[in-house]
C-alpha cells in the first residue's frame, strides 16, 4: 500500500492531490507500462484489462484510488523467474523502495514484492507464481503484476459512482 506522510485517518480530503480520473488512468498505464519494460519479456502474452477505481474509505464521495492489475504469461518459469529478478533490480534501479520482498503467505509460497514509487503515488504488487517446492506443478505459471496508487481527490462535480 501506499504510504502517507501522515495517516489517513488524520489527513483531510483536501489534502490529497486533486486529480481527474482519466489523467490518473493514464498515470497508471505510463506506470504499468515502464513495470512492462523492466520485465523485458517481449514473447510473453499479457492480460488486456485496463486500470479501474474504487473510492477511499476516508471519503468515498470525493477521494478515489486506480488499480491495474496485470499479468504476463505464456513463456517458461525459467523465462518468468527472470522477468521476475529483472523487475526487482530494476525498481531498485529507478528509485522505488521495495518494502516487501519474499516467499507469499499462500501454499505454494509464491515470491512475491511490494515496492513504492518514491516520485508518484503509486506502489505496486508483484507475485511470481510458478512451481515451487510446496506446490510441484503450477498449471498455469504466469507474473501477476497489481499497480496501486495513493488517494486522490475526484475534481469537483465529478460523480465516482459513474466512473469504473
Amino acid at each position: 500500500m501506499v504510504h502517507n506522510e501522515r495517516s489517513p485517518s488524520t489527513q483531510q480530503p483536501s489534502s490529497y492531490p486533486t486529480l481527474d480520473v482519466d489523467k490518473a488512468r493514464d498515470k497508471a498505464k505510463a506506470v504499468s507500462s515502464s513495470l512492462y519494460e523492466m520485465i523485458e519479456m517481449r514473447t510473453a502474452k499479457v492480460t488486456e484489462p485496463g486500470p479501474n477505481i474504487a473510492t477511499c474509505d476516508e471519503d468515498p464521495e470525493r477521494l478515489y484510488k486506480i488499480a491495474h492489475p496485470w499479468s504476463v504469461y505464456g513463456v517458461s518459469e525459467a523465462e518468468l523467474k527472470a522477468g521476475f529478478q529483472r523487475l526487482r533490480e530494476e525498481l531498485l534501479k529507478e528509485g522505488w523502495e521495495i518494502v516487501e520482498y519474499g516467499p507469499s503467505n499462500s501454499k505454494a509460497k509464491s515470491l512475491a514484492l511490494t515496492a513504492n514509487s518514491k516520485k508518484d503515488r503509486f506502489s505496486v504488487h508483484a507475485v511470481l507464481m510458478v512451481s515451487t517446492p510446496t506446490n510441484p506443478q503450477e498449471k498455469d505459471p504466469l507474473l501477476s503484476v497489481n499497480v496501486v496508487s495513493g488517494c486522490w481527490q475526484a475534481p469537483s462535480g465529478t460523480d465516482l459512482n459513474t466512473q469504473y
